[in-house]
């Protein structure tokens, strides 16, 4: 079984600079953020193939931008800034589609979850999910972020262009309410 390279974000950078290589830098690209981003999206949308949509799309736009990348940040920073912006917009049309109301919101992802195969109301994942899908949608960033990719502060601010004590204190409104939400169930 043949091992896949993988470039450091400098190389890509570098050899996305030089047109005849501007394709393999960014198939690099997509390879090594490729499954990071996919599940940070699918934590916020649930149904796979809204993600592949959203993934494609924050794909787009990065290769559209790669040339303006100032550098400021890690690439994997930006990424994941692009990543939540277009997951974000996604969202909130989606919620306007479900006619703006919290109700119908909540009721739109609850569909979707309980669409996703595999589904099993009784499973403390699904309940785990479907808590955090009740939080408001910074929240649920901020809690995905800490949580599942276990991201520090540090980069959360840089991601979400925010105070560390901001998400500090988001994360922790949003642990309250996810365990008082379990305790419920």
């Amino acid at each position: 079984m043949e091992e896949k390279s993988v470039w450091t974000d400098e190389q890509i950078l570098q050899l996305f600079k030089e047109p005849n290589q501007k394709e393999a830098a960014f198939t690099q690209l997509v390879s090594n953020y490729q499954e990071r981003l996919y599940w940070h999206i699918r934590r916020m949308v649930l149904a796979h193939h809204d993600t592949d949509d959203i993934l494609q799309e924050v794909f787009i736009k990065a290769w559209r931008h790669l040339d303006n990348f100032r550098g400021e940040s890690s690439l994997f920073t930006w990424l994941y800034r692009i990543a939540t912006n277009v997951t974000l917009s996604y969202l909130e049309a989606a919620k306007r589609k479900a006619h703006s109301s919290f109700d119908a919101h909540s009721t739109y992802f609850e569909h979707k979850l309980v669409a996703e195969k595999g589904y099993d109301s009784n499973k403390i994942e699904w309940k785990l999910q479907k808590a955090i899908q009740s939080l408001p949608e910074k929240q649920k960033v901020v809690f995905n972020l800490r949580y599942y990719d276990e991201l520090p502060y540090h980069e959360m601010a840089a991601i979400l262009e925010t105070s560390e004590g901001a998400l500090k204190a988001s994360y922790h409104h949003a642990v309250k309410k996810i365990t008082a939400s379990l305790k419920e169930d």
